[in-house]
């Protein structure tokens, strides 16, 4: 376990080095952020309880979104443009020669990965909403670490899902297609674009069922004390029952995969 441990700890140094990327980031995080409240302001002062919020809620919820973009990767743009060209271009073979476990190496790695944009790029855009509107932000410490600890989770599903599109490209040769059909699912499903419960009948119902709400919507309730006793306890079993599924479906297609490495090209 400890070259996991170093692993994640070198995708933490590994973005930490890109100061400019990050300023860029959280300068874009905040002004999308102002952008969303005020239309959510808009929205809320024609319908104070919509979807179970407040408007505090509401605008807490959008400022978590921004924080928690990178952080779960919505839009992707972690570890798996740079595995899915690993696999392109044969140096996978490499990887699978190591001795360490491929999906394990690449989850520290992403989980550091996670662990700096929580902070880089979430905390200031949060910090700067909370002054500019009325946020519902707990003040006891265990809902922080409630959330956060439905934020790791979320990051554990966010990667698995990552991970299947990834190694699409075994079969795909090319997995740019699959990723920005991910990247509109996360986007969509992930509650980035409005909360889930505002989703009407069937669709919302399947909406909160997907794998994709995990990375927002789970961790946002948590956070607000939408989920608190049993209620939290089935939120992490249901992030918990994702993760397992997924890093499961996952081994098994590095399974299938790893037999039949192909390198593009001959």
């Amino acid at each position: 376990m400890r070259l996991y441990a170093v692993v994640a700890a070198g995708g933490f140094r590994r973005h930490a080095t890109y100061r400019a990327a990050t300023a860029a980031g959280v300068f874009t995080n905040t002004v999308f952020g102002f952008i969303v409240a005020y239309a959510y302001t808009a929205l809320w002062d024609v319908r104070p309880q919509l979807g179970g919020y407040d408007k505090p809620e509401a605008l807490t919820y959008v400022w978590l979104g921004q924080a928690l973009l990178m952080t779960c990767a919505m839009l992707g743009g972690g570890f798996e443009d740079e595995l899915s060209e690993r696999i392109r271009t044969g140096d996978i073979a490499v990887d699978l020669y190591r001795p360490a476990d491929l999906q394990l190496w690449w989850l520290s790695g992403d989980l550091g990965r996670a662990a700096f944009h929580l902070l880089g790029r979430g905390v200031v855009p949060m910090a700067l909403g909370a002054l500019a509107f009325e946020l519902a932000l707990p003040a006891s410490p265990w809902t922080w670490l409630a959330f956060l600890v439905s934020v790791v989770l979320g990051v554990v599903v966010s990667f698995a899902l990552r991970f299947l599109v990834a190694l699409s490209a075994f079969w795909l040769m090319d997995g740019a297609g699959a990723m920005q059909m991910a990247m509109l699912a996360g986007m969509f499903f992930s509650g980035m674009l409005l909360p889930l419960t505002l989703f009407p009948g069937l669709l919302g119902e399947v909406a909160r069922a997907l794998p994709w709400s995990s990375l927002l919507q789970v961790p946002a309730d948590v956070l607000l004390g939408k989920r608190t006793g049993w209620d939290l306890a089935g939120a992490y079993a249901f992030q918990a029952g994702w993760a397992v599924a997924l890093l499961g479906a996952g081994r098994l297609l590095q399974s299938a995969a790893t037999r039949r490495v192909v390198v593009q090209g001959g």
